[in-house]
């Protein structure tokens, strides 16, 4: 039986637990993409929290695939330093630093989540067609010559971030993004060999898959994140993602991040606590790769019991962990798992009365106070 407090190992990184932050967009850079102070305090402090795995959101890998002008990018060397404070700073408070990668494609251009409607100035969103997302602008539809240089794109924001000192590298490919709208039928209308039929809808995430993995160091695990189903009649299906997914596998993927929908406004989704997490089961038994589950865990009895029976491999938190950043301490005082879990000693007076922990000495102080 798997334990919420177990650590998990991808290749040469080690998690301390199976609790990790699930990519979430703040918006909140210059047009310029560098992390800000608001994305160093928004991630170190749910990493001083006690996940064992922190991801960054989406960083655009060209500046046409933010989703807004206030999106983090990846993009130039330039952002590197910007990243490594980030990572450096994850690192320190105890947690895995991981980032997702990600091209926005036909949802790009658009203003923050919370104002909606289009970037002002803005610029002209790509797709595999020339078909829009309900209410957004037409796309333009991408030549071959473009499919490449969205490959050669990706694998140079992978090689950037892992200079910038991450340790987990996610490819976004959910949730109607750009690989997203080549995976699914209902965005994708090419009868060349990027469309068409299952091997050509696939073709470019496995080509990002196969680029990334060979831009980064052997020992960095490659997650990708799937939509296991578009929610959508003749849409991208679960079967797919289990077929896609075993192929990723075969490319040197480690790890499938299995959430849903958000390719098509007229999607029907069942929304309730795990609702997503029967996707992840069906990845994990058909395609016999690790995997994470996201979607309304909120519980930690809910998180462990989906772990014990063997629906996946790690619990990703979002909304959870916007409410309460110090969850996985809170959930191993409910579960009675206190001695499982090292926190700060800067904390030791504050959560001492949850239980018996151990001491992370390590955590928040400065290499020169440590040598």
């Amino acid at each position: 039986m798997t334990d919420l407090f177990e650590p998990l190992t991808l290749r040469g990184v080690t998690l301390k637990n199976r609790i990790g932050v699930s990519p979430m967009c703040q918006y909140s850079c210059a047009e310029d993409g560098k992390p800000t102070d608001w994305h160093l305090q928004h991630l170190l402090s749910r990493a001083v929290g006690g996940v064992g795995l922190t991801i960054t959101e989406a960083a655009a890998v060209s500046p046409e695939g933010r989703i807004s002008p206030a999106d983090l990018g990846i993009w130039d060397d330039g952002q590197i330093p910007g990243h490594r404070r980030l990572a450096e700073g994850i690192a320190a408070m105890g947690s895995v630093p991981g980032i997702q990668i990600a091209h926005a494609g036909r949802k790009g251009s658009r203003k923050q989540a919370w104002l909606h409607g289009p970037a002002e100035p803005g610029w002209v969103p790509v797709g595999p067609s020339a078909a829009a997302f309900q209410g957004y602008a037409v796309p333009r539809a991408l030549s071959d010559v473009e499919i490449g240089q969205v490959v050669a794109d990706t694998a140079a924001a992978a090689r950037r971030s892992i200079a910038a000192g991450y340790r987990f590298i996610e490819l976004h490919a959910a949730h109607g993004y750009l690989l997203h709208q080549f995976l699914s039928p209902l965005a994708n209308q090419r009868n060349d060999g990027w469309g068409g039929d299952f091997d050509g809808r696939v073709r470019l995430t496995e080509e990002c898959a196969r680029a990334v993995r060979e831009a980064i160091p052997d020992e960095v695990p490659l997650c990708v994140r799937l939509s296991h189903t578009d929610w959508v009649e003749g849409g991208w299906t679960t079967a797919e993602t289990v077929a896609l997914s075993a192929r990723l596998k075969a490319l040197g993927v480690d790890m499938i991040d299995v959430t849903s929908g958000g390719l098509d406004a007229r999607q029907a989704i069942p929304v309730g606590p795990g609702y997503q997490v029967p996707g992840a089961e069906a990845v994990r038994d058909g395609a016999g790769v690790a995997v994470a589950a996201v979607g309304m865990i909120t519980e930690p009895e809910q998180a462990q019991a989906i772990l014990s029976e063997g629906k996946a491999d790690l619990i990703l938190l979002a909304r959870a962990l916007l409410r309460d950043p110090y969850w996985p301490i809170h959930a191993a005082a409910a579960l009675g798992r206190t001695e499982a879990l090292r926190v700060a000693p800067q904390y030791e007076r504050g959560l001492g009365t949850l239980g018996t922990m151990g001491r992370d000495d390590g955590v928040g102080m400065p290499m020169d106070v440590l040598t």
